[in-house]
């Protein structure tokens, strides 16, 4: 055990040592060009900073947990919501953010050769660990992401259970997206299109503040739309808060159904109460769900073949695969004149030959980079699909079974301990319980 616990030092000491470095070195110009100094990005801090930065993350997890569980108080969520949305937006600008951080954990992981900073990967755990202990207590106060929506969410109308529910699979695509695109060194999606993140560094170009101002815009009556059906993060954060040991409750008391709770809640996080089931009507649904467990194994092999064929698009996004594409028509005469890429890769003097080469090994991570059985090859391109597909079956086997609820309960995957339901429960009071009360699974 000691022996691990020094191997994961010795990789994070690494990772840090270089984290204010540039990963690979800069272009010489022949122009007189010069590299800008102001750069978009946060300057590099030293490590001590660093690691000050997580402990402030844990302590807002905490009092975010406490404020959410025992205290049961919207008014002080919502001002730590703004000290933190402060000081990770705007002073932090945005990084070190545990939604990014999913590119760098999955390329260490998964991609070699790059050993990920220990703050990173504290700040990509912490959050897992709370929500899988309390619930998404991160995403209700502490996320900056979530603040910005939350501010603007003034006119709130409830969004129909079925596109809730559909709408919330596109986080999950996101999030295998951005995965395959790390670990393929591809592209890092999620920074890329982040909506907040320019605006938090003043750098955003007129793309992304389009991208930013459509998402407030929405974000004032769908309340916080990123967070609910795109934030790949807040796909994982609430997998693991359906697991949580405790979660915030509507009310500690006996619920007495005034429904009031629901109208309080704009994210369609509160499930109400249910009728006992008549016996057809369980038969009814047992069938259902027999077809869907028979039906889940052939949605995530249908899920890998259509991911397959998106591989040939997912591999444009390599810089190799671009440069590969950009030359070859350009010696075929597809295309006139050349570009910033071609100029560049004919400045390094390499033949095209190693140029193709390569981009034929990039295109093999996306659609044929292992064996299966019978001579069948599959790349990063068909487990993105798969576990697409893996997802969806889910989803239909979750919705076909029947809960009992005997009372209003926050929905675990889906609330954000946001306080909002506190005060509208006439039978609330102080004191924390364990979430989902009165409910089981039949």
């Amino acid at each position: 055990m000691r022996a691990l616990w020094l191997l994961i030092a010795i990789a994070s000491a690494a990772g840090t040592a270089g984290a204010g470095e540039r990963r690979f070195p800069p272009p010489e110009f022949d122009t007189g060009y010069a590299i800008p100094s102001d750069r978009p990005l946060p300057a590099p801090r030293d490590q001590a900073a660093e690691y000050r930065d997580v402990v402030g993350l844990f302590m807002a997890l905490s009092l975010a947990t406490v404020l959410a569980l025992l205290v049961r108080s919207r008014r002080w969520i919502v001002a730590v919501m703004l000290v933190f949305l402060v000081w990770f937006g705007l002073v932090r600008r945005g990084c070190i953010c545990p939604i990014g951080a999913i590119q760098d954990v999955s390329e260490a992981l998964l991609g070699g050769g790059y050993a990920v900073p220990l703050t990173v990967a504290a700040f990509f755990l912490i959050p897992l660990v709370f929500a899988a202990l309390f619930g998404r207590t991160f995403c209700g106060a502490v996320c900056p992401l979530g603040a910005v929506q939350d501010l603007v969410a003034l006119k709130p109308v409830k969004v129909p259970a079925a596109a809730e529910h559909a709408l919330g699979l596109l986080r999950y695509v996101y999030l295998a997206a951005a995965v395959v695109l790390a670990v393929t060194g591809s592209a890092y999606l999620i920074c890329r299109y982040d909506p907040f993140v320019g605006l938090f560094r003043l750098s955003a170009s007129a793309e992304m503040l389009l991208l930013a101002g459509c998402v407030l815009a929405v974000g004032v009556f769908v309340a916080r739309p990123y967070c609910r059906y795109i934030c790949p993060y807040g796909a994982i954060l609430g997998v693991l808060s359906r697991l949580s040991w405790r979660h915030a409750t509507i009310t500690p008391d006996e619920c007495i159904r005034c429904r009031l709770c629901e109208d309080s809640c704009p994210f369609g996080a509160i499930d109400a109460p249910t009728e006992p089931l008549t016996e057809p009507r369980r038969r009814a649904g047992r069938r259902r769900l027999a077809l869907l467990l028979l039906l889940a194994p052939v949605l995530v092999i249908a899920g890998g073949w259509g991911g397959g064929l998106t591989g040939a698009y997912l591999a444009t996004a390599h810089l190799t695969v671009r440069t590969a594409d950009r030359v070859r028509m350009e010696e075929t005469g597809q295309v006139t004149g050349t570009d910033l890429l071609s100029d560049a890769f004919r400045a390094t003097g390499r033949s095209r030959k190693d140029l193709y080469a390569d981009a034929v090994a990039v295109r093999a991570q996306f659609d044929s980079r292992w064996a299966l059985p019978g001579g069948v090859r599959i790349g990063w391109a068909h487990l993105m699909g798969g576990f697409i597909g893996l997802v969806v079956a889910a989803k239909l086997i979750a919705l076909s079974i029947h809960r009992t609820r005997t009372d209003y309960v926050p929905n675990r995957a889906r609330c954000l301990s946001c306080g909002r339901c506190f005060s509208y429960c006439p039978k609330g009071r102080k004191g924390g319980g364990r979430g989902g009360r009165g409910e089981k699974q039949r």
